[in-house]
């Protein structure tokens, strides 16, 4: 019975690899055809030819689904839902740190591939950018409601942006260098402010 066990475990293995693979396969065709909005876990599943719960089980969610189908780091999305956790109230801190942690270990987080320009990565940026506008700009507006909240939204990625070309890109000085604690402290109030400060 053991023989048979262990001789078992290796098909398995392969046959979970393989199903992983094909619906990274499916993800990155279905997602580059419709989008990020357009494409649904449903979706994936069915072309992929396995059930939905699989791609959960292997992803978690789609975020974690559209990052490994882009390469990006696993970490992204979980970060990303920290920002959101706790309200308005303190929100601008989280932002910097969320981001500035996420790029400090690794130059394939989404922020950094958006200030490249090369011409092959035309799609996966288009795609970032849209998963950029969902996840983070769309669900901060829809957590503020207000009427400038679009105008507000789109003056924090001001600000992310900036400061991810400022210390990744450019690397101008003392911003390149500076401990995350000191960005998080100067930087924080200021996308608190884009937020919930007067305009």
């Amino acid at each position: 019975m053991t023989e048979h066990r262990s001789s078992s475990r290796p098909g398995r293995w392969r046959s979970g690899a393989e199903s992983k693979q094909r619906i990274l396969d499916t993800a990155r065709a279905l997602f580059g055809e419709h989008g990020y909005s357009g494409t649904t876990v449903r979706a994936v599943a069915t072309q992929a030819g396995v059930d939905p719960a699989m791609v959960f089980y292997f992803f978690g969610t789609k975020q974690g689904l559209f990052a490994a189908a882009l390469q990006m780091p696993a970490r992204v999305p979980p970060a990303i839902e920290s920002i959101f956790t706790g309200g308005l109230d303190g929100i601008g801190a989280r932002v910097i740190r969320a981001l500035l942690e996420n790029l400090d270990q690794s130059d394939r987080a989404p922020l950094v591939l958006l200030t490249r320009s090369a011409p092959t990565h035309d799609q996966s940026q288009a795609l970032l950018r849209e998963f950029i506008d969902r996840e983070i700009t769309g669900r901060l507006a829809a957590l503020l409601d207000t009427p400038d909240a679009g105008l507000r939204a789109g003056m924090v990625n001001v600000q992310i942006l900036g400061l991810a070309v400022a210390r990744y890109i450019v690397r101008l000085e003392p911003i390149a260098s500076a401990s995350i604690d000191d960005l998080v402290a100067h930087f924080g109030p200021v996308v608190q402010h884009c937020v919930t400060g007067p305009i």
